[in-house]
């Protein structure tokens, strides 16, 4: 009998480890490259994310949108003025962890591409441009879509729980835009999507996450 549970037991951990996805990593010299170019914090934020990453690689879709959501929202938030010194800035992944804060759409951007990273289809994560009622401006968001019919999910720096956006009164949509969107709707105005002509090359994705390989 404790012969076949030894055997049982390996089976189990041996599936387990076949089933588990590749670790996250960040490359030496790109780590070195982030802390000479923002500091120690930043590594250390950089490697905390791999780290988040990692501890949900292999969990379901509830529970990546949590650690993500909730990973990006302790920093702190700081409008652009503050950190870039100009009106409208759309920082990269990499730009939020090593300022070490950002706006709202700072906060969607980085939430994005970490999504997409741990394997959340594109096709469910939408940016989504509303108005708050609350502080009575304009607010980006990210939005996740469990089928195509869903309710869709919001993940926010201002309401820090992910909540059905039934239950957001806070928010009125204006418009959605998927990632792939993203270069030309940084360009955008409210409700108005801007045209191909003055669609931007900038990498926003400039934080290398890569995973180990067999």
């Amino acid at each position: 009998m404790k012969k076949s549970f030894s055997l049982f037991f390996l089976l189990v951990v041996s599936a387990t480890i076949l089933i588990s996805s590749p670790e996250f990593f960040i490359a030496k010299i790109f780590l070195d490259k982030i802390e000479k170019e923002y500091g120690p914090f930043a590594k250390r934020r950089a490697l905390s994310l791999v780290q988040t990453m990692n501890s949900v690689r292999d969990s379901d879709e509830k529970v990546k949108l949590e650690s993500v959501n909730d990973f990006f929202n302790q920093t702190p938030y700081a409008s652009d003025q503050n950190i870039w010194g100009v009106s409208d800035y759309w920082a990269t992944r990499l730009e939020l962890i090593g300022k070490d804060k950002g706006d709202c759409e700072d906060y969607v951007i980085a939430k994005y591409f970490t999504l997409k990273e741990l394997g959340v289809s594109p096709k469910k994560l939408y940016m989504t441009y509303a108005k708050s009622l609350r502080f009575k401006t304009a607010h980006l968001v990210l939005t996740y879509y469990e089928t195509p019919r869903s309710i869709p999910l919001i993940l926010d720096n201002i309401n820090l729980k992910i909540l059905p956006a039934t239950q957001r009164n806070d928010l009125v949509p204006i418009y959605s835009f998927s990632g792939d969107e993203l270069f030309n709707s940084k360009q955008a105005q409210i409700g108005k999507i801007a045209p191909a002509s003055t669609r931007q090359t900038r990498p926003w994705d400039e934080l290398i996450i890569t995973q180990q390989k067999d």
